[in-house]
Formats: structure tokens, sequence, C-alpha cells
């Protein structure tokens, strides 16, 4: 069976927009976004999301800046934003520039306004178990995805293929919680990791998020195991995963595509995050 992440995320959508329809005579929730650099790949990223903020309503600010502007300046920016009471989600698009800290930008992005879920109070409070105030919008939406496919977790073998800060260790930390959205057992692969697929075939969910296009193979996989594929990449002008579909998709229970899987879910989470951070602000003031 295919998980349809774009169905599931027009449903979200749906579901955000008739939510701000209702806020009425309110002021719309605000993104504001840092587009630093010409990345193609970050431009196209961020042309979508703002697309995806217009159509339900949510509004953004944009500040598109040049690939030599310094640290400092970024941050002045950051700091602005964080006190501008009008400004509900702060998302600074990544990769930055060599000359700008990555991790000491995270770290200026005020905790209640980090819509992306990177700053380390709200990674900290994931993993302690505590309410935070915003989980990753990758991890968000793989969580959603199986969710709303009446998939449960608990109990079950997770194996993720991908140690990154964005969505391996987040995705770990959101599925090991006691809790009955998760307690499940997991196991966290990597490029050191020995004996990868005696490993991957043990997985009752296998979720790849490596960035190596078209690795996971059918021998890999477990009979009726769910692979959640997170890999984008290009391989001879097409857009493929981390997983090699048409030897897998057979031996799947579920399987998600890309395109159409994860990609439009975490988008999706992104604004959902934004509303929350929206709602978060109303309910202070």
């Amino acid at each position: 069976m295919i998980l349809n992440g774009k169905k599931i995320a027009e449903e979200v959508l749906l579901e955000l927009k008739q939510k701000i329809d209702s806020l009425k005579t309110k002021r719309p929730p605000l993104l504001a976004y840092l587009l630093i650099g010409e990345n193609p790949a970050s431009h196209i990223y961020v042309k979508y999301k703002v697309k995806a903020c217009k159509q339900i309503g949510i509004q953004t600010r944009g500040f598109e800046l040049s690939q030599n502007i310094s640290q400092g300046e970024v941050l002045q920016l950051i700091a602005e934003l964080n006190l501008d009471p009008l400004v509900d989600g702060i998302l600074v698009q990544m990769p930055l520039p060599p000359q700008i800290n990555s991790q000491q930008v995270i770290e200026s992005v005020d905790p209640t306004k980090d819509v992306d879920g990177f700053h380390p109070l709200n990674i900290g409070r994931l993993l302690l178990g505590y309410e935070p105030y915003f989980i990753p919008c990758t991890p968000l939406g793989i969580h959603e995805i199986l969710l709303r496919s009446n998939i449960s977790t608990v109990g079950k073998h997770i194996v993720i293929m991908g140690r990154s800060n964005i969505v391996g260790k987040p995705l770990a930390a959101l599925f090991m919680q006691k809790n009955n959205l998760a307690n499940a057992t997991i196991s966290l692969v990597h490029s050191y990791t020995e004996n990868l697929d005696q490993i991957t075939e043990q997985a009752d969910v296998l979720i790849a998020a490596m960035g190596n296009p078209e690795f996971v193979q059918s021998a890999m996989v477990k009979n009726g195991a769910i692979v959640i594929d997170v890999g984008i990449n290009r391989k001879d002008k097409k857009l493929v995963g981390d997983v090699n579909f048409t030897e897998v998709a057979p031996k799947a229970s579920h399987i998600t595509p890309v395109p159409g899987g994860v990609g439009p879910m975490t988008i999706a989470m992104l604004l959902s995050n934004t509303l929350k951070s929206y709602q978060l602000r109303e309910q202070l003031t």
C-alpha cells in the first residue's frame, strides 16, 4: 500500500485553513523567513513553503539576503524578529553560507518561535519526554503519516537509517517516548554500523534518511515491513529517494513514494507549527 503523503498533507492544510478562517477579525499568523545566498534548492523549497502559506491564510515576511552577509547581521535580524510581536514563526532556510555559524543562528532563534523545531531547548525537551514548543517538521510529518494511516508503533522495532540533527536524532527521540503514539524499540544505524543489512532486516518500520540515492534494496527489508523514505536525490535527471522503490515496494506492506511522500508533510508540519505558535502567543495577550 502506498502511503500518500501528498494527500495526507492536503488534508492537514485544509484543516489548518479552516482553523485560520475561524479567526475572523483577529490578525492572521505570520511566518518570517530568512533565505541567504543563491542555493537553487533552497529557493525552490522556500517557494513551496510560501505558496502553501498563502493557500491557507498564513502571512509571510521574507528576507532574501546576500551570500556575503555577516554573522552579526544575521543575528541582529533574528534578534529583531524575536522581539516583533506580530511574528509567530521564524524560519532560517538551510544550508547557510560557509561564513555563517549555523549552530549560533539556530540557538539565536526564540524557542517559542522556532517553528523548525531545531533549537536545543526544543530538541532537549523532546528527548526528555517533556512537551516541546515544536517538534522538527520532518519527524513530525512522518509521525502524522503513520497516525493518519492507523499504523501503530507500540512495541514495534523502528530502524532509522541516518543520524542527522534534522531527521534521525529527533525521530529516535520522538518514537522512543512513553506514550501510545510511540512506545517503539529504536535502532539508529549509520555509515559506521557493522552488519547493517542484518539490522535493517529486523525492522517492522524502516525509515531511510541518509541522502544516498536508492541505497535500500529489497534484500535489506523484511517481508511486510513499513518503509518510510525521507531521501530526496537527483539520479539520471530524476528525483529518487533513498529506497529503490521498484524493488522494495512489492515486499513492503506500506511504503512512501518519492516525490509525494514525506516532502509535502514536512511543509504541512511547518505551517501547523506556525499556527500553534500563533495560538500560544494569542493566549498570552
